[in-house]
Parts: C-alpha cells; sequence; structure tokens
C-alpha cells in the first residue's frame, strides 16, 4: 500500500502463469504433447512450427490476472479489494505449482 500510494504513474497488478515450452522433433510428438496438456487443463497449450522447421509445443494455462490499481498516481481501488486480488492472485499461484 505505501508503494502505492506513491505512485505517480499507472499501477497494473499482474499475474501471469506457467508456460513450458518443449522443442519436438516431429509434428506428431506435439500433437501428443499438446493432446496431453489440453486434457489436464492447459487449455491455451499451442504448437509453433518455426521457418526452419523447428516445431516448438508451448504447455500454458488460463489462470491470467491483470487488474489496473492506479491511473495517474490516483488510487482507484479499495484496500479491501487490494488484498483480496492478491488472495486470487496467491490461489493462482498454487494451481501453477
Amino acid at each position: 500500500m505505501t508503494a502505492l500510494e506513491k505512485a505517480t504513474g499507472d499501477v497494473v497488478l499482474k499475474f501471469e502463469p506457467f508456460v513450458l515450452h518443449v522443442l519436438c522433433q516431429e509434428l506428431q510428438d506435439a500433437q501428443l504433447l499438446h493432446s496431453v496438456a489440453v486434457s489436464s487443463g492447459f487449455r491455451n497449450s499451442g504448437i509453433t512450427v518455426g521457418r526452419g522447421g523447428k516445431i516448438m509445443m508451448a504447455v500454458r494455462s488460463t489462470h491470467c490476472l491483470e487488474v489496473p490499481l492506479s491511473h495517474k498516481g490516483r488510487l482507484m481501488v479499495s484496500e479491501e479489494y487490494i488484498e483480496f486480488l492478491i488472495h486470487v492472485a496467491n490461489q493462482k499461484m498454487e494451481e501453477n505449482i
């Protein structure tokens, strides 16, 4: 709260979830891993094929959180709401683990 009170710009609370990048030898391997990841709850997972044929499988969660707290130095939410957001972010961190 002290840091927020001293802020002169915009402050955003941001939580980014677990991401695992796996380089795969074959597209078939990436497809299998993608299927397992999605069925395990990592719904934002995907496969990317680079220009050189490099096949990358990204295992990503949907546990994102991005909330503006202040704008131009003015606090836009209550301290109670910030405490709630911290609780939510900590829960998301536990889900990551």
